[in-house]
């Protein structure tokens, strides 16, 4: 389960996808996460699944990669869908001694499943076609007027970008951990939930204090190489927008209006 999580991880290959700017992907991502919440019919997301797919074509990313990071967030996604399903009045479909399965509630249920599971895979397209020096860079920049507020934008970006690269690492590390502690008789499985959460405890302490030795040295080797914060600091690669990016940017209305169009004219 803990290798299954690709968020944060960056899957290097030559792509159109790749070679974008960060600021175009984090709009298209932005866009793309806002439209499947204000578009909620079945050939909105026909649409969605289209463009989501050419991507994934157009990334190079094998697609079992990107959902392999699914099976991660499934027992979350079980659980919306049975909340969904249950617990939302309406038409009857399905009655099973008290618990009522509704045409409202199946419907609901579809559709946070659907934007659950695009919403994660559209994430992770971002993450696995940039690096996180230059999702830091993509967000400063695109960030960069909320200085004038005195909004500590390079800061943030910062934290962000160690965040993400930390999960990688952090995943990496929990399996060591837990196969160690596998070997030396220790039970991650059987038991009730109590049981399974004491069994946790020599899985999380080495871990946290892995973690902050981690971030201390981190500490005292940017403060050894003088790092003091974004004010003055210029860039080795600075962020220029080219051709496909351009590209990118005038397919985005055409995207939107496509989505709207079908909802409208199809109305389903």
């Amino acid at each position: 389960m803990i290798r299954d999580i690709t968020i944060g991880q960056y899957y290097p290959t030559d792509s159109v996808i790749h070679r974008l700017d960060p600021r175009t992907k984090l709009v298209w991502t932005l866009v793309y996460i806002f439209s499947l919440f204000l578009f909620r019919s079945f050939a909105s997301y026909v649409v969605a699944t289209v463009l989501l797919v050419t991507v994934i074509k157009i990334s190079k990313v094998p697609f079992k990669f990107m959902v392999k990071g699914m099976k991660a967030v499934v027992i979350l996604l079980l659980i919306t869908v049975v909340f969904n399903l249950f617990l939302i009045p309406g038409t009857t479909l399905v009655q099973i001694w008290k618990l009522r399965i509704t045409y409202e509630g199946l419907n609901t249920a579809v559709f946070m499943a659907l934007r659950l599971t695009y919403l994660i895979i559209g994430s992770s397209v971002m993450t696995l076609t940039t690096t996180p020096n230059q999702l830091t860079d993509g967000m400063e920049k695109g960030l960069a007027p909320l200085n004038k507020i005195h909004v500590p934008v390079h800061d943030v970006a910062m934290m962000m970008s160690i965040a993400l690269r930390f999960i990688p690492i952090l995943l990496e590390e929990t399996d060591k951990i837990m196969k160690a502690q596998m070997a030396r008789g220790a039970d991650f499985e059987s038991g009730n939930l109590i049981t399974k959460a004491k069994n946790m405890i020599p899985l999380l302490v080495p871990l946290f204090i892995s973690a902050f030795r981690r971030a201390n040295d981190l500490a005292m080797a940017m403060e050894a190489r003088g790092y003091y914060g974004g004010e003055g600091r210029t860039k080795m690669r600075p962020l220029v927008y080219q051709k496909n990016d351009r590209i990118a940017y005038a397919i985005l209305p055409v995207y939107l209006i496509t989505m709207f169009a079908a909802r409208k004219i199809v109305g389903i």
